[in-house]
């Protein structure tokens, strides 16, 4: 039955994710804009206006202080869920979008409920299963925390497009190589994508179609010829950007320095959820 039982939540798994999260992949000349601002909504609101910077940081704080909690204080996480529901009302993000975005942590879910069938300790019989309890735990633990962290990303990630965020990590002092190889990344993404589908349309244009593992080959060629094409193509814009003088950072204008009230604006869902929990704290010493 246990067998069965997996099987079933794989399958369920996989065709819920596919069938609900399929985003149609459109090219720019569709969308009007590339593929690094598709997570982006754009809205006049408090939390689009703040810096990059302070919103990362805000973030990983906030991540860090539902980690951080017991997850035997249930109205804690309660708390933590409330906050960042209203910091997503108040960036006017549609409550429909989020949750549905955040159905993409699907597969995670599937490994937390296999949790209670294994562990040691104490069993807990549920119809005709027997569970550990150390493992309902530790599973709740996962779904709990889990899925407040994807909520957080998620408003992030819709409050703040993909160049300011890479600003922001620049700000932060992350390394400046590894900021414009994510920079470049997002910047031709789209060019990829188009060779792609460039290539697709010329195979179909010959009748070929993959249906089956006879295909593969075909396919596996494909994709060297358009790993060379790639290469070839960032050779030449790198060439071309030396030839301007490129050094390694690209030119952009200095942020202004930040008030002491957009720093609190930012950090207030942080420091919120820091005091649910200093809170708890106190009532459980």
């Amino acid at each position: 039955m246990l067998l069965q039982l997996v099987r079933f939540l794989a399958v369920y798994s996989y065709c819920f994710v596919v069938r609900t999260l399929k985003i149609k992949v459109e090219t720019r000349h569709h969308h009007g804009h590339d593929v690094g601002e598709r997570l982006y909504i754009h809205r006049h609101s408090v939390v689009h206006s703040l810096p990059a910077h302070p919103k990362i940081i805000a973030a990983l704080l906030f991540i860090f202080t539902v980690v951080a909690t017991p997850i035997t204080w249930w109205f804690n996480f309660l708390g933590y869920f409330v906050l960042i529901v209203a910091v997503a009302i108040t960036a006017k993000i549609p409550l429909r979008t989020l949750f549905t975005r955040a159905l993409i942590e699907i597969p995670f879910v599937f490994f937390a409920i296999l949790m209670p069938f294994f562990g040691k300790g104490e069993i807990v019989s549920v119809g005709p299963f027997d569970l550990y309890q150390e493992g309902l735990i530790a599973a709740a633990g996962i779904l709990i925390k889990g899925t407040l962290g994807v909520l957080t990303a998620i408003t992030l990630s819709t409050s703040t497009t993909a160049r300011e965020m890479l600003r922001g990590l620049e700000k932060l002092k992350l390394p400046t190589l590894m900021v414009q190889i994510a920079s470049f990344m997002l910047r031709y993404v789209n060019v990829v994508n188009d060779e792609m589908e460039r290539m697709k349309v010329a195979r179909e244009s010959r009748g070929f179609t993959a249906t089956g593992i006879q295909h593969w080959k075909v396919l596996a060629t494909a994709a060297g010829a358009l790993f060379i094409r790639s290469y070839e193509r960032g050779e030449r814009v790198h060439l071309a950007m030396l030839s301007r003088g490129y050094t390694g950072v690209l030119p952009h204008e200095e942020p202004p320095k930040l008030s002491k009230s957009i720093w609190f604006t930012a950090l207030a869902l942080p420091i919120s959820a820091l005091t649910i929990l200093a809170i708890s704290l106190g009532l459980n010493i």
